[in-house]
């Protein structure tokens, strides 16, 4: 399922009907028809309905919903917002359809009628403003926004909570309007992804209203979703044994973080890793060794309870390795970042490997092993250089950057976790909650991918599932004995078997 700009959007609306000879109205009339067919669930015959229309396209697909929910029995009224003569091209043919067949609608006008209708609706339609708000929301959409914002009804948007632009933001003078439903046209649009946007949304549906997969030929941003993972998700071989699934070196730990590259570890292991070796400063490793007792752990040179920055083994055997859970900032723990950049193993960098890479960031380029980076929006605040606000409002637009520019695979953390290819492509998470909000999940993550990393086809695949299954893993424990404010970094471990167990269960028929 591919996510787009408004601009990306607006070229396959072109590309559809210059390219392909679909004709405007004709998608206008498949819009209006499948957001019927995707709502009518929704909606009942004996609950009178608002639906809000404005100009443009959004107006348009109003005008052929309204249709159908005539047609269908439903009683509901069409308001259209601006005055008549600002109706123009496919909508207005569809209004004139509307009206020949003698379905009437109201006019917002001084909206005084307007104003005193509302408490009598109990389900208000959103197709006020579209893909091309750019900017403040003018009058008298501000004022219409407002009203509906107040009111009780259920709230089902068109494409995008009016208000709300599609790439991301909206003017706070104004806040959007506050959708329960939201009705997306073919493709999710970049916005509902980003926050506090997303929390305008509701409950997000995309509607398919057959625009040809060739008009999106050159978007490059995905959902990640269940069926990637079951199409990419592979379960042992019959005659497989431990080297086949990799070996992995984790590189953390100082004092008073001792508990961090263990849960890596067991993070690891549950997730199919074949053997992982721990390394931890020499001063810890009798409070660390048999934690797991499946794991080798090893002591390296360390001083007052930190690495001194002396790796006394070959690197060369392990599959992947993992620096940063628990490792701390001292000089020593710099020196460890700057030796594994230097190796040619597959490296993942997290939590405080990713404080030294701020000031080490330009070696990236110089490394012809991958580079997967697992920052938070702090983290990546720092390595950008960037404030947290701004990392945040432009989370698509920074990762792309930053992930071609240094050649890595980017994993910027959060809800919808983005996992952006050093070639710029992009997968967006759908699964997790708040409860991932605790000490230790950044540990757990960066175990998984490890571990996946090292037995999947693609890197890329191997990063974005352990992502979904790390998320599905805490969906799954608040979905049973857990609420989001209770669950441990470690009862995500321990459901860990649980949901690869479902992922799995398809390939043994």
């Amino acid at each position: 399922m591919r996510i787009v700009s408004g601009e990306e959007m607006y070229e396959a609306d072109r590309f559809a009907m210059e390219e392909i000879g679909i004709a405007g109205a004709m998608l206008m009339e498949n819009a209006g028809k499948s957001l019927f067919e995707a709502m009518k669930s929704k909606l009942h015959k004996n609950v009178r309905m608002a639906l809000l229309i404005g100009t443009g396209n959004n107006g348009g697909d109003g005008f052929v919903l309204g249709r159908y929910l005539k047609e269908h029995g439903y009683d509901v009224d069409l308001w259209l917002i601006p005055p008549h003569s600002k109706v123009k091209g496919d909508a207005k043919t569809h209004l004139a359809i509307f009206q020949n067949l003698t379905y009437t609608w109201k006019p917002y006008e001084d909206g005084k009628e307007f104003v005193e209708s509302l408490p009598e609706y109990g389900v208000i339609i959103d197709c006020l403003l579209g893909l091309g708000l750019s900017g403040a929301v003018r009058q008298p959409y501000d004022d219409v926004i407002r009203q509906v914002n107040q009111t009780r009804a259920t709230v089902l948007s068109v494409d995008l909570p009016s208000g709300i632009q599609a790439n991301g933001g909206y003017k706070e003078e104004c806040g959007p309007i506050r959708a329960d439903f939201t009705y997306t046209i073919q493709c999710p649009k970049l916005g509902a992804f980003l926050y506090p946007d997303a929390e305008f949304y509701g409950e997000l549906e995309i509607v398919d209203i057959g625009l040809p997969q060739a008009a999106f030929s050159s978007c490059d941003r995905a959902l990640w979703q269940k069926s990637d993972v079951h199409r990419t998700l592979s379960d042992r071989s019959a005659s497989s044994h431990k080297g086949s699934h990799g070996k992995g070196l984790v590189i953390g730990g100082s004092r008073g973080m001792v508990g961090a590259p263990i849960m890596t570890a067991k993070a690891a292991y549950r997730s199919g890793a074949g053997l992982i070796q721990v390394s931890v400063p020499e001063e810890i490793l009798s409070m660390t060794a048999g934690a797991v007792v499946e794991t080798i752990f090893q002591g390296y040179p360390s001083r007052n309870g930190f690495f001194s920055g002396e790796v006394p083994e070959d690197l060369a055997p392990f599959d992947g390795i993992a620096v940063g859970p628990g490792l701390g900032r001292q000089p020593g723990c710099k020196k460890i970042v700057e030796k594994m950049l230097a190796t040619d193993s597959l490296l993942i960098l997290d939590a405080d490997a990713l404080y030294h890479l701020a000031e080490l960031k330009e070696r990236l380029k110089a490394r012809e092993a991958p580079t997967v980076l697992t920052p938070h929006p702090g983290e990546m605040a720092r390595l950008t250089g960037l404030s947290i606000k701004e990392v945040q409002r432009k989370r698509f637009d920074i990762s792309r950057a930053f992930a071609k520019e240094f050649g890595v695979y980017l994993v910027l953390k959060g809800p919808y976790t983005i996992v952006t290819a050093p070639d710029g492509s992009q997968y967006v998470n759908t699964t997790g909650n708040p409860a991932l909000a605790k000490g230790g999940s950044g540990d757990v993550l960066t175990g998984m991918i490890l571990a996946f990393v090292m037995h999947s086809a693609s890197l890329q695949e191997g990063i974005s599932n352990a992502v979904y299954l790390h998320g599905q893993s805490a969906d799954t424990l608040v979905q049973t004995a857990h609420s989001t404010l209770d669950v441990l970094a470690t009862d995500v471990i321990a459901t860990i078997p649980t949901v690869l167990h479902s992922f799995l269960e398809q390939h043994h028929g």
